[in-house]
């Protein structure tokens, strides 16, 4: 059984911008929330680029070091970077890995704290 499309798939129904860079800071993919969050600075079309591009100096320097600190250890997979208090949410750096352990590139993830406003298991029926 291929894995990759269900592992596809959570990504893509995930309502939090997910973009997925290689080691040399390619961004290699982006779920459609990622393409609508950054649709201003080109959204799908900046599959291809390079994220640094994105970034100004400060930051740049950051995602280097945190891709070092990856480098360091393979118990390095997920470090805290941002909190943002307007959208209520949390910033992670996490490592992608291989099978072997070995750093095959990275991602943002982002939690949002905000307590959810949709009842349970509302159907979006009336």
């Amino acid at each position: 059984m291929d894995l990759s499309v269900y592992f596809k798939s959570v990504i893509d129904m995930d309502r939090c911008a997910v973009v997925i860079c290689d080691l040399s800071h390619e961004i290699i993919y982006m779920n459609p929330a990622a393409c609508a969050r950054y649709v201003k600075w080109g959204g799908a079309g900046l599959v291809g680029k390079s994220l640094l591009d994105c970034h100004n100096a400060v930051s740049r320097e950051r995602i280097r070091q945190v891709l070092d600190w990856f480098r360091e250890s393979d118990t390095h997979n997920i470090i805290y970077t941002s909190r943002n208090d307007k959208e209520d949410k949390d910033v992670y750096m996490v490592a992608l890995r291989d099978d072997n352990g070995g750093l095959i590139g990275y991602y943002e993830k982002h939690e949002y704290r905000a307590r959810e406003k949709e009842p349970l298991y509302h159907f979006g029926r009336e």
